[in-house]
C-alpha cells in the first residue's frame, strides 16, 4: 500500500500555491480550498518536492496514510507494545508456577506422606505446573504406591496452587462395638421384608409398626425364658408414606439455545470485557469461555469466548397439566433424601389448589425404605426383664 500524506497549506493566497504545485507536475490526490488555508494529499515523492521549495507559505503535515502511518505508530508505541508482550509472557509464566501445595487431611503423617510422594513425581512449590495427563498419571502412581494407606486421592489445580484431597484406607479390623442391641423401627411403617443375621425376629411381613417398636430382639429366649443377650443385626425394609407439596407458577420461562453462535477473542480486565473484534450481541445469549491466559494475581485474562444465542420459551401450567411436572419435581426431591437401597413403590396426586398466580400440587408416595435403628441393651440385666415378666398384673 503506497504511503500518502495530508498537508495543510496556510498563507496569503494558498490557491496560488496549489497552482504552482500543479505546474511543477506534483501529483495531488485530494484538494480542499478554504479562505485562509488549503488541504492537499500527496505521495512520498510529492512531499519531498514540496519540502525542497523555498516559499513563505506554512506547510504542516496533518496525517499519514498507508504503510508509513503504521510504521510511525509502531515506532511511537514500540516500548508500550514490548512492555505489553513482556507483561503477558510474565503473567503466563507466573500463572504456570506452583506457589503452594495443600493436602487436606486431619493426620499430619498422611499430609507429609502425600507431600513427599508429590515431590517425588514432580509436583512441588516453585516449579511449573504439570499437564492434566501428567497429573492423572501422578495420582495413579501414588494410589498404587500407597495402596495400603490411601483409599482415594484427588489433585485439583486452583490458580497457582494445588489442593489435594485424600481419604485414608481404613483397615477392616472387625466391628469395634459389639455391645448387645435391639433393632428397632426409626419411623412408623408397614414391614415389607425382614432378614435377621443375628438376634430373634419379633415382627413379620405386613405388620404395622410404630417408631421405637422392636423388630429384631437382642434377647435370646429358650422355652419362653431369656437366656442370653446378643447384638441383633439384619435388614428391615418397610412401606413408608410421604406427602410432598410442589408449588408451580402458572407461567414459567425456560431458556434454550437456538444453535446460533459467534466466537470472539475476549480481553477481561477486572470485571470489564473487551472484544478484539466487533461484537453484535444477540438479544438474549449465554457466554462460554475457554481460558487462553489467566492470572489470579493480576486480574487480567484472555479468553476464547463463544456467544450462544438463546430463546426464552414460556410454559403455562393449569389445573390439568400441572400433575405430570409436579410428580417429576416431587420424585426428584424425595429421592435426594432416600438411601441408596430405598425406592419409590407408587405415587399419585392427592389434590391441586390454585392460589393467585400459582398452582399447589400435593403428591402422595409409597416408599420401600430401610427403617432400622438401634437400641443399646448392654446395661439391661436379664433377671430384671424376667422379674418384670413374672410380676402379677393388677
Amino acid at each position: 500500500m503506497n504511503s500518502k500524506y495530508q498537508l495543510k497549506i496556510t498563507g496569503k493566497n494558498p490557491k496560488r500555491f496549489l497552482k504552482d504545485l500543479i505546474k511543477l507536475k506534483i501529483s495531488l490526490y485530494h484538494m480542499e480550498n478554504h479562505d485562509k488555508y488549503s488541504i492537499i494529499i500527496v505521495d512520498g515523492n510529492g512531499l519531498n518536492e514540496i519540502r525542497k521549495l523555498k516559499t513563505s507559505y506554512q506547510i504542516r503535515l496533518v496525517r499519514e496514510y498507508g504503510y508509513i502511518k503504521y510504521k510511525h505508530l509502531l515506532k511511537k508505541y514500540i516500548w508500550f507494545l514490548l512492555s505489553l508482550v513482556l507483561s503477558i509472557i510474565i503473567i503466563e509464566g507466573l500463572s504456570n508456577v506452583v506457589f503452594s501445595v495443600e493436602v487436606e487431611h486431619s493426620k499430619k503423617e498422611i499430609r507429609e506422606l502425600i507431600l513427599n510422594d508429590l515431590e517425588t513425581y514432580g509436583i512441588k512449590k516453585y516449579h511449573f505446573r504439570v499437564s492434566y495427563q501428567k497429573k492423572e498419571q501422578i495420582k495413579k502412581k501414588i494410589l498404587a504406591k500407597e495402596t495400603d494407606r490411601i483409599e482415594w486421592l484427588e489433585i485439583e489445580r486452583v490458580g497457582t496452587k494445588y489442593i489435594v484431597s485424600v481419604e485414608e484406607r481404613i483397615k477392616n479390623e472387625g466391628p469395634k462395638n459389639r455391645n448387645a442391641q435391639n433393632i428397632i423401627a426409626k419411623k412408623d411403617a408397614m414391614i415389607l421384608r425382614i432378614n435377621a443375621t443375628s438376634g430373634e425376629v419379633v415382627k413379620k411381613r405386613y405388620d404395622y409398626v410404630k417408631k421405637g417398636d422392636i423388630l429384631i430382639s437382642g434377647f435370646i429366649t429358650r422355652d419362653e425364658k431369656i437366656v442370653s443377650k446378643t447384638r441383633a443385626d439384619g435388614k428391615v425394609f418397610g412401606e413408608v408414606w410421604y406427602k410432598v407439596n410442589i408449588d408451580l407458577p402458572k407461567k414459567y420461562q425456560v431458556i434454550n439455545k437456538t444453535g446460533k453462535r459467534k466466537k470472539k477473542i475476549e480481553l477481561k480486565i477486572f470485571d470489564k470485557s473487551l472484544f478484539l473484534f466487533e461484537l453484535n450481541q444477540y438479544k438474549t445469549y449465554q457466554v462460554q469461555r475457554k481460558t487462553i491466559i489467566k492470572n489470579p494475581i493480576i486480574p487480567l485474562g484472555i479468553y476464547n469466548t463463544t456467544i450462544h444465542e438463546t430463546k426464552e420459551i414460556s410454559k403455562n401450567y393449569n389445573h390439568n397439566n400441572a400433575s405430570q411436572e409436579a410428580m417429576k419435581i416431587a420424585s426428584r426431591k424425595l429421592l435426594e433424601k432416600l438411601g441408596d437401597e430405598d425406592r419409590i413403590i407408587s405415587k399419585k396426586v392427592l389434590k391441586k389448589t390454585e392460589k393467585n398466580s400459582r398452582i399447589i400440587v400435593e403428591v402422595f408416595f409409597k416408599v420401600e425404605e430401610d427403617i432400622r435403628d438401634t437400641e443399646n441393651i448392654e446395661n439391661i440385666k436379664i433377671e430384671d426383664i424376667e422379674g418384670e415378666k413374672s410380676e402379677p398384673s393388677n
